[in-house]
């Protein structure tokens, strides 16, 4: 099944379909992760008071605050964003994979390498689609209602108020800093499962293992790549701020040396239970394609 390829609009549709449902399910653990994560700025700006003594503290004052409902804010920009960044990483990927050619004779460093750099390559492609869309989920996510009134109403008034303070530069700020994140997330993202499923799994194997692998895969990457999500996200909530960071390595250093080293992996913990999401993309879209060509077999 691994050697069967799919075409480009084959692969974004399935790829597609299956994060926009493993997103969705996970929206409010997103939410609270984007609040710990950039309690520290939020603190800063004056929307938030104080900071959160864990999970527990950040669920109960959102629920006590905001409000069931609230766990999803921003899940549809998030569903916007992820379905074609999700579906253009795949397809990407496939594409790039052929660039580079992996004979089958290759030896597992080269098919490992090529691997992550097949997937870095797709996941910062897929960002030059996005770029705009992941930062209005990120300051919809991060807008606490903190006792006052909210700072954007919904997706477009965030585009508006940001490109009337920024212009559309303020949309992208952070991005650099984004390319590098996603090259790193997306290349052992795709590398690793891409590598070890061969490995580890046959065509025998329960799809609860592809679920595990992928977790596995996800937890890793996601670990890997958060120092660099952390200063991406707070690039990206000074736009429109009066006093915003000079650069990526001028957030970086303020961070340090304001917060310590333990600021940079604020709310990891809670990405590791939102790495269900990742797995359940990487499961759901082996079984879509799996289903889909089974289909499409009978129909030929």
């Amino acid at each position: 099944m691994s050697n069967k390829k799919l075409g480009f609009t084959e692969n974004f549709v399935l790829s597609g379909a299956a994060a926009a449902v493993a997103k969705t399910s996970a929206a409010p653990i997103e939410r609270v992760k984007l609040l710990i994560q950039n309690e520290g700025e939020l603190i800063k700006q004056g929307r938030l008071d104080r900071r959160y003594t864990g999970i527990g503290d950040c669920t109960v004052r959102i629920l006590r605050n905001e409000g069931v409902r609230s766990f999803w804010r921003g899940n549809f920009a998030s569903v916007i964003r992820y379905f074609p960044q999700q579906a253009l990483n795949f397809a990407f990927k496939d594409e790039i994979q052929r660039v580079f050619k992996v004979k089958k004779s290759a030896s597992y460093k080269e098919k490992f390498s090529k691997n992550i750099l097949s997937g870095g390559c797709a996941g910062s492609l897929s960002l030059l689609f996005v770029q705009s869309i992941d930062y209005t989920r990120t300051r919809l996510g991060a807008d606490a209602k903190n006792g006052g009134k909210r700072q954007f109403n919904g997706i477009l008034d965030v585009y508006v108020k940001t490109i009337r303070s920024d212009g559309l530069r303020g949309l992208y700020r952070g991005f650099w800093v984004s390319c590098a994140c996603i090259f790193i997330y997306r290349g052992l993202y795709f590398g690793l499962f891409d590598s070890l499923k061969p490995i580890v799994l046959t065509e025998s194997s329960l799809w609860i293992h592809t679920f595990f692998l992928g977790w596995a895969v996800t937890i890793t990457s996601g670990l890997a790549a958060y120092p660099i999500d952390t200063i991406k996200r707070r690039m990206m909530l000074t736009a429109g701020q009066q006093v915003k960071y000079a650069s990526s390595l001028a957030c970086l250093k303020e961070v340090l040396g304001k917060e310590g080293m333990s600021a940079l992996y604020k709310g990891a913990g809670v990405n590791i239970v939102r790495g269900v999401a990742g797995a359940g993309v990487l499961t759901g879209f082996d079984k879509l394609k799996e289903l889909y060509l089974s289909r499409r077999k009978q129909v030929i």
